[in-house]
């Protein structure tokens, strides 16, 4: 980062900070007054010192003062510690907020987004850098506070003991000033630098333990050791560059607040030897040159740890920045579809028709070129077609992960894009070629996208799917744990838990990435017949490459380069479709080998 942006940013610290402070300005207000008050009363100690010294030289009473002193000392304690408290309370009070927002908010990105960020990066975002934030706020901006407001009181009331020795002391500090002035300029860089090295060591290790079979039967622990420790080096390096220039600030304070004590007290015994000054005042300028210390300390040490804590807040936000998924729809088109709605669903539209459709990850290269095919009501159609033909990309688009370029989809005759995404989905079960099984009980994942499921509805989707005799023998039946990424389970049963948690919502279309893929001979011959008996509930849209899968539905639509190349039953296709033939003998072949 260039030195004038680094500055611009700097700059722009405070405001930055104010705006975390939303919805916490009045818990800040009470910080501020509270450390106002433990400020007054500290600065109220060298002028009772004074008197007491005053009060001895003179032969008066003393008594009074020095119980006086010691309840202004006890209470200053009291209400500097209550301050202490309300200070770090708003700023855990903010990291919170930030981090719920965050959370919200990352949940709810578009799927390309996802595509574009490591997984691992968004959580480190999430834990870490929330938690950096704290830098920023409980000990960054509070801690500039409390030492503005006591640095302002000090300064006021050694200008009115002795303007002259406080000239000395002020240019001192002036030279410590533009030395940490010119060290801040590099923390905010260093701590950036830091943040993204931790986010890039977070994401590979999340890679690695997610394959972590993989990596153990791939004997590459090693490799995955150097990959992840290279992040973690770096966040060391980032680390040890904000602690070397963090080690100036420190020691160029002391030695500007020492250096004055030191000047200002030959100064002044000059002074007060040649009966220009009297000792009670050089005490109590002295005094309050050691309160010094603490708010100038405070102020610089709260500019360094707020340019640490920005690091964090510039990751924060860039994730705040990313456009959330949108669940609105618009206004006329949306108005015109409802009101036909009815006119088409009484007309016995197709489910699923997709018109001319072209979409393309990338502008320049479109994945589906004009696709046109539709999925009548209780129908069973198989989507086939070779690797990279743009199957997982239509089904993609049906759940509206994506819009199409160009086209129009139409669920039960109404174009998808004027229903709000989430009303949408409820209508259309998905089932992945993985089959995703999340961490909790069986009945956690069966009921995940139908929370308020019966048992009776339980037990319907258990039978359907064939998963009785897994249910029977589990220790604790529905109440057992699936454990992490269901690897307690095999994946035909993982397939089937997937299956069974679709259909418990009971949606019109049901989405199946080939859902044969995992299973035996025995249970895909009992998921064809669930399927057959599903389709008596909802339409199906399987994508298949086993040819008892694909002989088993009612349509077959053939796709090759993301078009839309043949259509019929596996009869029509097998004598009027070449390119379903040579599908069809590849894969006879495929099942023959593997069988």
């Amino acid at each position: 980062m260039k030195p004038k942006a680094a500055a611009e940013r700097s700059r722009s610290g405070p405001r930055d900070a104010l705006r975390l402070l939303r919805g916490h300005r009045r818990w800040m207000g009470l910080a501020v007054l509270l450390t106002l008050g433990a400020s007054a009363l500290s600065l109220a100690q060298p002028l009772l010192v004074k008197r007491v010294i005053e009060a001895t030289g003179s032969g008066g009473v003393t008594g009074l003062a020095l119980v006086l002193l010691v309840v202004v000392f006890l209470a200053q304690a009291l209400v500097q510690g209550l301050a202490q408290y309300v200070l770090v309370r708003t700023g855990e009070g903010v990291v919170l907020g930030i981090r719920l927002g965050l959370i919200g908010h990352v949940l709810r990105l578009p799927i390309p987004v996802y595509d574009r960020h490591r997984t691992g990066d968004l959580i480190s975002r999430v834990g870490a850098d929330s938690t950096t934030l704290r830098l920023l706020i409980a000990e960054g901006f509070t801690a500039a506070v409390t030492g503005a407001l006591g640095l302002i009181g000090v300064v006021a009331l050694m200008i009115w003991l002795d303007w002259l020795m406080f000239l000395v002391v002020l240019a001192m500090v002036a030279v410590t000033t533009v030395i940490v002035a010119s060290v801040l300029r590099g923390i905010e860089v260093a701590s950036l630098s830091t943040q993204r090295a931790t986010g890039a060591m977070t994401a590979d290790l999340e890679r690695a333990l997610g394959a972590i079979r993989t990596v153990r039967a791939s004997r590459a622990e090693q490799r995955e050791f150097d990959r992840i420790a290279g992040g973690a080096r770096s966040a060391y390096e980032g680390s040890v560059r904000m602690a070397k220039l963090d080690a100036v600030v420190a020691p160029a304070i002391q030695l500007a607040v020492k250096g004055s004590f030191i000047v200002v007290l030959l100064i002044g015994g000059v002074r007060v030897a040649d009966r220009q000054g009297s000792i009670a005042d050089l005490a109590a300028f002295l005094l309050y040159m050691v309160y010094l210390v603490e708010p100038i300390g405070m102020l610089f040490q709260s500019f360094s740890t707020m340019e640490q804590g920005m690091g964090a807040y510039h990751r924060v936000t860039e994730v705040l920045a990313l456009p959330t998924e949108e669940d609105a729809v618009s206004g006329p088109a949306a108005a015109a579809s409802l009101r036909a709605d009815g006119s088409r669903r009484r007309s016995r539209a197709p489910v699923l028709e997709f018109q001319d459709v072209w979409f393309g990850y990338s502008p320049r290269r479109p994945v589906l070129r004009g696709v046109t095919f539709q999925v009548p009501e209780h129908a069973h159609v198989a989507l086939i077609g070779n690797s990279g033909v743009g199957k997982s990309t239509v089904f993609a688009l049906i759940e509206r992960f994506y819009d199409p370029d160009r086209g129009r989809i139409l669920f039960d005759g109404r174009d998808i894009r004027t229903v709000g995404r989430a009303d949408h989905r409820a209508r259309v079960g998905l089932v992945e070629q993985h089959a995703p099984v999340l961490y909790g009980t069986l009945r956690e994942n069966l009921t995940y996208a139908a929370p308020d499921a019966g048992q009776d509805e339980l037990d319907r989707v258990v039978e359907l799917a064939h998963l009785t005799d897994l249910v029977d023998r589990l220790p604790r039946r529905l109440d057992t744990d699936a454990g992490e990424h269901g690897m307690a389970l095999s994946g035909g049963e993982r397939q089937r838990i997937a299956i069974a948690r679709a259909l418990l919502t009971r949606p019109r279309l049901l989405l199946l990435d080939e859902p044969t893929a995992h299973l035996d001979a025995v249970n895909e011959a009992a998921l064809r017949r669930s399927i057959r008996e599903t389709a008596q509930e909802c339409a199906l849209l399987v994508i298949a490459h086993r040819m008892s899968t694909i002989r088993a539905a009612d349509l077959i639509v053939v796709l090759d380069a993301g078009r839309v190349v043949a259509a019929g039953t596996h009869e029509e296709l097998l004598a009027g479709s070449e390119q379903y033939q040579l599908l069809t003998r590849a894969q006879e072949t495929k099942d023959v080998l593997s069988g």
